[in-house]
């Protein structure tokens, strides 16, 4: 799972415009392993950041992104909750001075790096959401972006006229929305164009009109 939420991370920056590195290959077999960046992202052409970015990240915010360094939680079953993010303290080390340096030498100069965590999802609850941000804010997190809004934007911008040969994962969007499994703009998944044709009515014996 951690490939593929990756993976859906990274074409998501990629069909942006960011160059995007994996710092490493491995899967590190130590407990430390949540601590290091999944992804490193540069932008090679931003535009001018006149006000600071908000923390729940949109796809229109990405063109004032200069650089970031990304943690992928692809626990698709979890919400991050106030009470979760107590539990697993180990998801804010990507976020140390150590970690931002390493992605500040890897992408070279830039704008400020900014620390961006992947998330499953937020509590509903206005007042849990606004405090599971606070948490993730008291720990060096500078941004979020769920994988709701990056899956919508994937969708949206696969075009079913396109042959996407070098992404599977955009090859399969582009087949499921082009069978008319992934719709737009609610996404509806599998739910058919129209309802399956009856087959002719069967009657009974006793149905039958006498001296049939």
């Amino acid at each position: 799972m951690p490939a593929v939420s990756e993976t859906i991370v990274r074409e998501f920056f990629e069909l942006h415009g960011f160059l995007v590195r994996q710092p490493r290959k491995h899967t590190l077999r130590s407990s430390r392993g949540a601590d290091e960046a999944d992804l490193f992202v540069v932008n090679p052409r931003p535009l001018p950041l006149t006000e600071p970015l908000p923390f729940l990240l949109a796809p229109e915010d990405l063109d004032r992104l200069s650089r970031g360094v990304v943690v992928v939680k692809g626990w698709h079953t979890e919400t991050f909750s106030p009470s979760r993010l107590a539990l697993q303290p180990e998801i804010f080390r990507f976020a140390s001075p150590a970690v931002v340096r390493q992605a500040a030498r890897e992408l070279g100069a830039g704008g400020p790096v900014c620390k961006i965590l992947v998330v499953p999802s937020l509590p509903q609850k206005e007042e849990l959401r606004r405090q599971s941000i606070a948490v993730m804010q008291q720990n060096g997190v500078d941004a979020a972006l769920p994988f709701a809004t990056l899956l919508a934007d994937l969708f949206r911008r696969v075009e079913i006229n396109r042959d996407y040969q070098k992404s599977d994962l955009l090859q399969v969007l582009r087949i499921l929305k082009n069978y008319g499994f992934l719709r737009d703009p609610q996404l509806e998944l599998f739910k058919p164009d129209r309802k399956p044709r009856q087959g002719p009515a069967v009657t009974s014996p006793s149905d039958r009109p006498a001296g049939a």
